[in-house]
């Protein structure tokens, strides 16, 4: 009589694959209960008065009637005395005349502008006060036309 053709390892192989086979059949088949038991009510989702989902449908008293001439869609018009000073005043806290650029600190925020010798009208030097304009620059913001406060 000859030895069988099927090895050990051979019949675990085929024996996980039918057992994994069984459970994909039973997940199948609970997934198919589930969606009879559910449906769309349980998937709706409502907005309450103060735009918070709930599962709840609002309260009907709660309602508030507004006209649709009070809902406004544009933007407001900006208000020329908020604008802010173009130019702005400030000390140079470093200024290299070899390499040819510095920074400002300004008066009124406090921040650290970059200045190029190429942007510059008149003579400066560190600890000097000057008068400039904000841009914006490559890698911030960058001081023009800048001059000396007298």
């Amino acid at each position: 009589m000859g030895r069988s053709q099927e090895s050990f390892r051979k019949k675990e192989v085929r024996s996980k694959k039918e057992k994994k086979r069984k459970e994909k059949e039973k997940k199948r088949l609970a997934r198919k209960e589930g969606e009879k038991k559910g449906g769309l009510d349980d998937m709706i989702a409502y907005v309450d008065e103060n735009g918070m989902i709930s599962a709840t449908p609002p309260d009907p008293s709660k309602k508030k009637d507004i006209k649709k001439e009070d809902i406004e869609v544009k933007i407001p018009r900006r208000d020329p005395s908020e604008e802010p000073d173009i130019i702005r005043k400030g000390k140079v806290t470093f200024f290299n005349e070899s390499k040819g650029f510095g920074f400002i600190r300004d008066a009124e925020t406090g921040q650290s502008v970059f200045v190029h010798v190429n942007d510059i009208t008149e003579e400066i030097m560190e600890g000097s006060t000057v008068s400039f304009e904000i841009v914006s620059g490559a890698k911030g913001p960058a001081a023009i036309r800048v001059k000396l406060v007298k």
